[in-house]
């Protein structure tokens, strides 16, 4: 018998119009933007970081003498001001 239909393959090229790739090239340029802006925070919060744990030293050192004599004052006051030394340091670089 014979075949009643067949069929053909018709490739269809649907074209991309301009706008839709300049929209998903402005999507992904804000997304590099944003990205960008996150990393930029991160770093900074770093930095925060070694003065929050340089100043929490000092900090603990003072609450962990519960008598101190004078020389351990003077230790403590001599450590304070190496941490704001180094905090002062990291900053300006």
């Amino acid at each position: 018998m014979a075949e009643l239909f067949t069929l053909e393959k018709e490739e269809i090229e649907t074209p991309v119009p301009a706008a839709a790739s300049s929209a998903e090239s402005a999507g992904m340029h804000m997304l590099y933007l944003g990205l960008k802006a996150l990393s930029q925070r991160a770093l900074i919060a770093l930095s925060a970081t070694f003065t929050l744990l340089t100043v929490a030293s000092a900090f603990w050192l003072f609450l962990s003498i519960h008598d101190p004599n004078v020389m351990q004052l003077i230790e403590m006051g001599l450590y304070s001001a190496f941490v704001l030394a180094a905090n002062l340091i990291v900053r300006r670089s």
